[in-house]
This record gives structure tokens, C-alpha cells and sequence, in this order.
């Protein structure tokens, strides 16, 4: 039902379960983070009903400022998170927590909530939500990646970028114009 070995790329259809799931690991964690984690999300492929995903929950956590994060990732690792470092402008700070050894079941995103990376993850997921045809085109590229590169996660995520940055822009340009 959920979770993928490290690495692999395989594309599943959506799944209602996940939603539940992403609720239920969300609420976990505002308990373990507290006051630290000012909001939590599902965002990513899972967060979308009727479009296909790799069976990993994708959340995100905004923090107050970068000065938060060690703690975050602490009290996140107390909680069987592994810490897979800064990813950066690509991803923020990333944690998972795995099943078995390299079975990942959830990526965490740690970002700064005043960084773009923020709006960006809610817009992106909220406009495939609303977007049957952009979802379909999503959708498309993904099981065409996936094909692609079975074994090869870094290269299925970069053939996305520029979709999501297409994306992205659109809806940005969208928001100026209103």
C-alpha cells in the first residue's frame, strides 16, 4: 500500500488510503514537533486524488526560521525519522521514515515558512486539485519517467522540473493578473 525501496521509481495509481494516512502521520507529528512545527501539509502526488504516484507520502513542515531546523530534525530522528540532510532551494530539509531498511513510507520537508519554497509546495499540489487536464498531462510525464528509469530516482525527479517550474509560473502569472 505504501513505500518504496530507496532509489526505485515506481508509479502507482492514487490510492483514497493515502490521504488517511497522511493525516494520521501529520497528526503524530504535530504531536512530536509541537510549537516548532508552525504548519504541517500533504502535498505531492499522493496529495492528489486521481493522479498516479510513487507510493511515498510527501509532507511538508514550515518552520518559524533556519535556526529551528536542528531541533526539528532532533526531535524528528527521537521519532524514528532518518536525517537525509539539506537539500536546499531543491527540497528543504529532508527527513524519512522507512518501514525496513531503504523501505521509504514518508519524505518530511523542513522549510522556512517566510521561503518560497512554502507557497510553492501548496500551489503546485492545488493547482493539479483543480486542473483535470494539467493533471492528466502530470500524469503522463510520470509514467514516462518512471519507465525511463526504474532504477534511477534523481533522473525521474529531474525530468519533473520543468513541469513544476512551468507549472509554477502559470499560477504565479494567474495570481498577478487577478
Amino acid at each position: 500500500m505504501i513505500g518504496l525501496r530507496r532509489h526505485t521509481v515506481r508509479v502507482v495509481g492514487h490510492r483514497p488510503e493515502w490521504v488517511t494516512l497522511a493525516a494520521s502521520e501529520i497528526a503524530r507529528l504535530r504531536g512530536v514537533l509541537g510549537e516548532l512545527a508552525l504548519d504541517l501539509q500533504h502535498v505531492g502526488s499522493t496529495a492528489v486524488a486521481e493522479l498516479p504516484a510513487k507510493p511515498i507520502l510527501d509532507l511538508v513542515v514550515a518552520v518559524r526560521a533556519q535556526e529551528d531546523v536542528p531541533e526539528v530534525v532532533a526531535r524528528l530522528v527521537a521519532a524514528g525519522y532518518l536525517d537525509r540532510g539539506d537539500s536546499g532551494r531543491e527540497g528543504g530539509y529532508l527527513c524519512v521514515r522507512e518501514t525496513a531498511p531503504n523501505l521509504r513510507t514518508v519524505h518530511l520537508h523542513i522549510v522556512e515558512k517566510a521561503d518560497s519554497q512554502w507557497p510553492n509546495y501548496l500551489a503546485f499540489r492545488d493547482r493539479l486539485r483543480e486542473d483535470a487536464a494539467l493533471r492528466q498531462e502530470y500524469a503522463a510525464l510520470k509514467t514516462d519517467l518512471a519507465a525511463r528509469y526504474p532504477d534511477d530516482r534523481a533522473a525521474y525527479t529531474a525530468g519533473k522540473h520543468d513541469f513544476i517550474r512551468r507549472t509554477l509560473a502559470a499560477q504565479q502569472a494567474t495570481r498577478l493578473s487577478r
